[in-house]
Parts: C-alpha cells; structure tokens; sequence
C-alpha cells in the first residue's frame, strides 16, 4: 500500500488544478475539484494500485478487468466527459455524449494540464495535454462533437500559444459567451 505516495500525488494535482481554476476564474471548481478521490472507494484503490508515472485506475484496470475507482470517480465529477454519456434519442447508436456546460469543459482543459504536469514532471510542455488527448480523439465516438471540437481547440490554444494566454481566454471570452453547451468557439484571427 502506497498510502503517502498516493495521498500526495492526488493532493498535488487537486492543488495544481485549483491554481489553474483560480487564474481563470473558476473559483467554485477549483475549490471542490476531484474531492471524490479522498473517498474510500477511490482513495483505496489508488494506493493499492498507485505507481506515481501514470493513474492507478489504469492499473487496477489491468489487474482486475473493470476499475471499480474510476467508475466512481466519473460518475460524480462532472468535469469528465464520460459523466455526459447517455441514452441518446432518435439515433442509430444506443449511447453517446451529451453536451457539456463550457465551465466543465474548461475545468477539463485545468485537469488534463495538471494532471500532465504531475505524471510528466520535468518533461512537462504546454504541447503535451494536446498530443495526449489527441492519440485518441478518433476512439472517442461516444464524445459529444462540441465537447470534442471546444477541447481541441483550448487544447490546441494552449500548445500554441501557452498557458497564460490561454487560461486568459478561457477566463474572459470562453466562459463569458452563450453558456450553452453547444455555442461554437471563435477562432482567434
């Protein structure tokens, strides 16, 4: 059991994804970011499985067939787009992504860049959240296209142009445009 190891690694990141939300405005979701990892049922699983280069929920994953921490923890965050994933009404597929509020889109983007820099350390870029999310983005069938395409491009932003620019930009356009989930992202020119 890897009690202290998982307890600060879970601890740094909540840490790092609330000074992320802060600097965008995200005050409330900084502050209450992933706290369903200090459950029991997440919180043990993580130091069972912890490894400190990547998720325990891939391990656990690997060990036991289904991880039972990670279907937990997405069922509460709302910040995951696997909690967005529903019936979906008059459509060939049975399932799918709905819509996301932008504000749990840019507390995604806030996640994935933390969660890099703690797995990443040293080896960390602004370049490494895009490259991530983008080696699956063509699996990712059951993701809302508006969720797929607002991610892509802060993502994108963020590769190109860095962190403060782009946590400026979510702070003070993203989030200030039509709060409908599928309101469509400016290009910047």
């Amino acid at each position: 059991m890897y009690i202290r190891q998982h307890f600060s690694t879970i601890t740094r990141h909540r840490i790092l994804v609330m000074k992320h939300c802060f600097r965008a405005g995200m005050y409330w979701q900084g502050l209450t970011h992933d706290l369903s990892k200090y459950s029991w049922t997440e919180f043990s699983k993580g130091c069972k499985y912890w490894q400190g280069n990547r998720s325990p929920n891939n391990a656990e994953r690997e060990d036991t067939g289904v991880s039972l921490s990670w279907l937990h923890h997405k069922g509460r965050n709302r910040h995951h787009f696997e909690y967005w994933i529903d019936y979906e009404v008059d459509s060939e597929r049975m399932i799918g992504g709905m819509p996301m509020p932008r504000k749990y889109i840019a507390e995604m983007v806030m996640d994935r860049v933390a969660a890099c820099k703690i797995y990443m350390a040293d080896t960390y870029n602004d370049a490494m959240p895009y490259k991530y999310f983008m080696k699956s983005y063509d699996r990712l069938w059951f993701v809302h296209d508006d969720v797929k395409r607002d991610l892509k491009f802060l993502l994108g932003m963020l590769r190109a142009r860095g962190e403060k620019e782009t946590f400026r930009y979510i702070r003070y356009v993203y989030l200030k445009k039509d709060r409908k989930p599928n309101a469509k992202v400016e290009k910047q020119g």
